[in-house]
């Protein structure tokens, strides 16, 4: 694998999970901060047969109760990556990975959690779940949707949580091969008793599409709806810009000032270069992961002037309203813009 200025985890062990999934525990470099949050994803650039790929992959283990990384890949067909993790991927890899990253993460533990996962969505919330059964006190209901009993993926993991929880933990699992899709109806039915209750939802597009409407029917507000999209990334996140566009003799500019990580710089922006890659073309560690505006990694505030966003996939219109910017898909408007990043 070539040199790269990025860090690399080692695969220490991979668990056959189902026969079309498996977890793999991952360890961090010396030295690099790889502390996360529940709900949290990582990253990899993966040397499949078909060349180096860039996936994000969420964290199933749980920064409050297990000592480890781990993630969880289930096969998608034709799936690149997901085919060579389950097929080819051996203990004692070392793999480009990006810090743990990603939004869909709750804001408080002790507020109650309704749970929606379908297929390897389980995996960002059981480490939402493990978390919130150990330092919080609210009620935690899961709904996990599976094509048979068979495809369940941490079926025992989840079994034994809810027999050590039974005060505060329930779960229910939709079999298709038995109860059919999830319909809006029977969703909307099964919600009524905890729309006062936080969502979170992650799995295959037209399931969380179904979920969200039967949400939105029972009254749930937009605030406490939240929804993890994972897409094929359109460009190698890994490929970090070495140059900023070049600039002609006369060519459009504004003027940036950027506080991040307690510095402060000043710089004649390019208006058709994005600010990420702009920012890290003149050498800052900008704060990034897809690099394509669907994960929220390079979010930051805007506190003077206007940007554009080209593609925006993940920032809620209450998170506009507060200032917050994708970096990695905003262009300069005004003339003058000021950026922070928290």
């Amino acid at each position: 694998m070539p040199d790269s200025a990025h860090p690399r985890v080692v695969v220490r062990e991979i668990v056959r999970e189902t026969d079309d999934a498996c977890s793999v525990v991952l360890e961090a470099p010396d030295g690099v901060d790889f502390s996360y949050q529940p709900g949290q994803f990582l990253t990899l650039r993966l040397p499949t047969g078909n060349g180096l790929v860039g996936r994000c992959y969420s964290l199933c283990s749980s920064p409050h109760v297990d000592g480890e990384l781990r993630i969880a890949v289930k096969r998608v067909r034709e799936g690149i990556a997901s085919n060579w993790i389950n097929e080819a991927l051996e203990v004692g890899a070392e793999i480009e990975c990006l810090p743990p990253s990603g939004v869909f993460v709750p804001k408080s533990f002790d507020e109650n959690l309704l749970l929606f996962a379908g297929g390897s969505g389980i995996t960002p919330v059981l480490s939402i779940l493990k978390s919130a059964l150990a330092v919080g006190t609210g009620q935690v209901v899961l709904v996990y949707a599976n094509e048979h009993e068979n495809s369940v993926i941490f079926a025992d993991r989840l079994r034994e949580l809810a027999e050590a929880n039974t005060d505060r933990l329930h779960v229910i699992h939709w079999l298709v091969s038995v109860q059919g899709l999830p319909s809006r109806a029977l969703l909307r039915a099964f919600i009524a008793p905890y729309s006062s209750y936080t969502a979170f939802v992650c799995g295959p597009s037209p399931f969380m599409e179904t979920v969200t409407h039967a949400l939105r029917d029972c009254d749930m507000p937009p605030t406490r709806i939240h929804i993890e999209r994972f897409q094929t990334f359109a460009e190698d996140p890994f490929d970090i810009p070495t140059t900023a566009a070049a600039v002609e003799d006369g060519g459009e500019t504004a003027r940036l000032t950027v506080d991040l990580d307690g510095e402060t710089h000043e710089y004649d922006w390019p208006r058709q270069t994005k600010l990420l890659d702009f920012l890290l073309a003149q050498g800052l560690k900008a704060p990034y992961s897809c690099r394509q505006g669907a994960c929220s990694a390079c979010a930051c505030i805007l506190d003077e002037g206007e940007v554009k966003m080209l593609t925006n996939e993940i920032l809620e219109q209450e998170d506009i309203d507060e200032g917050y910017v994708l970096g990695c898909q905003s262009l300069p408007v005004t003339d003058t813009v000021k950026i922070r990043y928290s």
